[in-house]
């Protein structure tokens, strides 16, 4: 299917629709093509981001009381200005 950047303006609803069909909308500024829309497979949609390697980073240290750390970071700082 073809569409034009106008179309595409004003009538993303039923472009999104066919693409919910299983259709490949290809976009046409000035006549050439310049985008295309696919549909998210239904398996891809409900994909999960991958888990973030820090996330835990510090659960097995034994050797510092991680709370104890995270307040030291969160304390307020000085810089001397007004010693």
């Amino acid at each position: 299917m073809h569409a034009t950047v106008k179309d595409l303006r004003l009538q993303a609803r039923a472009l999104l629709a066919a693409t919910q069909r299983g259709e490949v909308v290809e976009i046409t500024l000035r006549g050439k093509p310049c985008a295309r829309l696919v549909g998210l497979a239904a398996n891809q949609a409900e994909e999960r981001p991958s888990r973030n390697p820090a996330f835990g980073l510090w659960a097995d240290r034994e050797e510092m009381d991680v709370d104890a750390e995270v307040r030291r970071f969160r304390a307020s700082r000085t810089f001397g200005i007004n010693d």
